[in-house]
């Protein structure tokens, strides 16, 4: 009988997710299912239009604007209830911490060195994208604490989309920068809203040239996150 091949690490970040051991399988559905529960308990969230996530199962890049822990988890938590598997991109520093190096790449994220050109993994989430899996990234890069902190845009994501051939798609929360205040410990009971919008295809960009075409979509799919961000403002006042 031939010997069982060890999954290493470097597999989980490489390999469909489909095609995960057992065992990480169950870790992934342990995982969803706590943090479903608990934050749901903790944080009541509702996704508006949320059928534009979840009936849609062809890989897309998904981009949000980034306040809180909570979005890291709940779009890929929701769309994990509907069979699609969604790959989040985290900072490599987490996996400084011994149990998230464990855990994170048995969840589907795939990490990158934030601030270099990280080709590694710019080719591991396109691979993933040409799969049918999803990739969550925050453009925005650190969490937004306070509306008056200087935003800069990391347009990488719409590089992996076009060289994936897939979409963006925006979304946008809110709701969620009152739960880890700066000084005031964490904030349980706060009500979060998040919001999905439509997948933004390339044919709907106006620029002839690769390089003009992704600047465009870059500048488009922020657009479209701080638009959706705003209707939620609107129709939920106080949050942010």
């Amino acid at each position: 009988m031939a010997e069982r091949k060890k999954y290493t690490r470097e597999d989980y970040f490489d390999g469909a997710m489909d095609e995960y051991p057992l065992s990480a399988k169950i870790i992934l559905a342990v995982v969803i299912w706590v943090v479903a529960l608990l934050s749901k308990i903790l944080w009541p969230w509702r996704i508006e239009d949320g059928e534009k996530l979840w009936n849609d199962h062809s890989g897309r890049m998904i981009i949000m604007n980034h306040v809180s822990f909570l979005e890291t988890v709940l779009p890929s938590t929701t769309m994990w209830f509907r069979g699609v598997h969604v790959r989040p991109i985290y900072k490599s520093e987490w996996d400084d911490n011994k149990f998230l190096n464990w855990l994170l790449p048995r969840v589907g994220g795939i990490p990158i060195d934030r601030g270099t050109a990280d080709v590694k993994s710019v080719k591991r989430a396109v691979n993933c994208l040409k799969r049918g899996e999803s990739v969550l990234v925050f453009p925005e890069g650190t969490r937004i604490r306070s509306e008056e902190q200087e935003v800069q845009i990391h347009g990488g994501f719409a590089l992996m989309a076009r060289m994936a051939k897939v979409p963006v798609q925006p979304m946008a929360i809110v709701g969620a920068r009152a739960i880890t205040e700066s000084g005031k410990g964490i904030k349980f009971f706060t009500r979060v809203y998040l919001k999905a919008g439509d997948s933004i295809q390339w044919d709907e960009m106006t620029s002839e040239k690769r390089r003009e075409r992704t600047e465009e979509m870059e500048r488009v799919g922020m657009e479209r996150v701080y638009a959706l961000r705003s209707e939620l403002r609107a129709e939920h006042p106080g949050k942010e």
